[in-house]
């Protein structure tokens, strides 16, 4: 069954692949990346299931974070164009 779960997994990572490559905007593709690193953290807890290592969850949980983190980076990088925090004066009227 995990087996099954893992094969699907494995197809699904696949068209995510080619949807990050050939997407139309930025948008698409960020979109496309983050939706991978979630199917790569499913598909290591499932086969650290399959060999017996539960100490798997735990890089898989860790890679989710960074998963987290490196998607809003980057739209923050694209946003901006700098990962500094915009400055904003403060007779600007905010």
């Amino acid at each position: 069954m995990i087996g099954a779960a893992s094969l699907g997994l494995i197809i699904a990572v696949l068209l995510l692949l080619i949807r990050a490559l050939r997407g139309p905007t930025l948008y698409d593709r960020v979109a496309a990346v983050n939706a991978l690193g979630t199917k790569i953290v499913l598909l290591i807890g499932a086969i650290g299931f399959l060999l017996g290592r539960p100490e798997w969850l735990d890089i898989a949980i860790l890679y989710a974070l960074i998963n987290f983190v490196t998607t809003i980076a980057i739209l923050k990088f694209f946003r901006y164009r700098s990962f500094q925090v915009p400055m904003v004066r403060k007779e600007d009227g905010q």
